[in-house]
């Protein structure tokens, strides 16, 4: 079982850019880890990966609105360990499969999720590009944030 995020009620009511920033961050660093631990011992040449596209301000807006939902983040980090299935899912998440099946379609609709069928089940996985183009977009954020104000009249 993987350790899901929790989230006090009086944090749903608005989560703070920075936890999310740093949620985000931990994420894409465990899905790093988890990458690096799957290598075959030999190493194989790989092709240089694209730089992330950019997000623009809508773009971002949509993502942090789906991520800003308690159920949502701790699907994104049940997630956070590759693809499962819904069964799994509802079990250790502990929702009705109703319930599930609404945040899925909302992060899956954000463009967080890619699904396929195997047979009577989905399974889901995180799409890191549009993690990555989140982080993107935060560092961008962040480093022009650190810039001081113009003088004043």
């Amino acid at each position: 079982m993987s350790r899901l995020l929790t989230v006090s009620s009086a944090a749903t009511q608005g989560l703070a850019w920075a936890g999310l920033a740093t949620a985000l961050c931990g994420l894409s660093t465990r899905l790093q880890q988890l990458d690096l631990m799957d290598c075959p011992e030999q190493p194989v040449p790989l092709a240089p990966s694209p730089a992330p596209v950019a997000l623009d301000p809508h773009q971002a807006r949509q993502l942090l609105k789906a991520l800003a939902d308690p159920i949502r983040l701790q699907l994104i980090e049940a997630l956070g360990g590759g693809e499962r299935c819904v069964c799994e899912l509802t079990e250790e998440l502990g929702l009705a499969q109703s319930k599930l099946s609404f945040h899925l379609k909302v992060l899956k609709e954000a463009g967080l999720l890619a699904d396929r069928q195997s047979g009577r089940w989905v399974y889901y996985q995180l799409q890191p590009d549009a993690l990555e183009g989140l982080r993107g977009w935060l560092g961008a954020l962040a480093t022009s944030c650190s810039a001081p104000a113009s003088p004043c009249c």
